[in-house]
């Protein structure tokens, strides 16, 4: 399963808003290593250069066509699980934007890393908090039509349960020695252009769909999609679509 960086950048402004918020509740002064776990196109991990131009700035993603976009932004980073990674003894920050939601075992990293950083430490993460939003019920429910099941019978839609609330993450990185600030938030996105949800997700929820089918079945789906999107977010009389978009923050301080 693949990421296209292109595609992931269609709305580069409304992803990055969430990265901004979180970062600006770490207060990192002068640390020596800061890690991005999940860097993507590695866009906004330029952004942790720029805030700290001392630091040594780790990127890593599980996806060779991203870290070969972020390569591109003179960055150093790697293809890398975010499952294997270990902090090297210097590592003051730890960003994971967006990222968490793709591994089932997150709860258990989270759990981990506070024991693996020293004391001091940040652990700043947020993800989508959104699964059970029209946009993806409408996807899963497609996807499980007489239609379609059997081709996308080995494909896994994440539903609501995929991660935790704010409060449960607080709860979880407390009981792991840290002082944890959780939040939640609820953007009105207002996108613009043709079917915008369906290009929305064509670059995030969609992927595992996309695939799993064959070229010419990939555009019939996303016919099929296209309709029921537009009906659940109508295009409003100035052009624009509404797409509500609830996300989860979690900053946390090794005691």
């Amino acid at each position: 399963m693949r990421w296209d960086p292109n595609k992931y950048l269609d709305f580069s402004d409304h992803r990055g808003r969430p990265f901004y918020e979180l970062l600006s509740r770490v207060r990192a002064e002068s640390p020596r290593r800061v890690v991005d776990l999940g860097c993507g196109p590695g866009n906004l991990t330029v952004a942790l250069k720029e805030r700290w131009p001392d630091a040594v700035v780790e990127a890593s993603d599980s996806s060779p066509d991203m870290v070969a976009a972020a390569q591109k932004l003179g960055l150093d980073a790697t293809v890398l699980d975010i499952r294997e990674w270990t902090p090297a003894p210097d590592t003051d920050v730890v960003v994971s934007n967006a990222t968490l939601q793709w591994v089932p075992e997150h709860r258990d990293l989270l759990r981990r890393w506070p024991n693996q950083l020293g004391a001091g430490a940040w652990i700043a993460v947020q993800v989508p908090g959104n699964f059970d939003a029209p946009s993806h019920a409408i996807i899963r429910d497609l996807a499980e039509s007489k239609a379609w099941s059997k081709s996308l019978r080995d494909v896994t839609l994440r539903a609501d349960g995929t991660v935790d609330s704010p409060e449960r993450y607080a709860d979880m990185l407390g009981e792991a020695g840290t002082v944890v600030d959780a939040w939640e938030t609820t953007y009105v996105q207002v996108l613009t252009g043709d079917d915008p949800v369906l290009e929305w997700t064509t670059g995030t929820a969609l992927r595992p769909v996309k695939a799993s089918l064959s070229d010419q079945d990939w555009l019939t789906f996303r016919s099929e999609l296209a309709p029921l999107l537009a009906d659940a977010y109508p295009r409003r009389s100035d052009g624009t679509t509404f797409f509500p978009f609830r996300r989860i923050f979690v900053v946390a301080q090794v005691r």
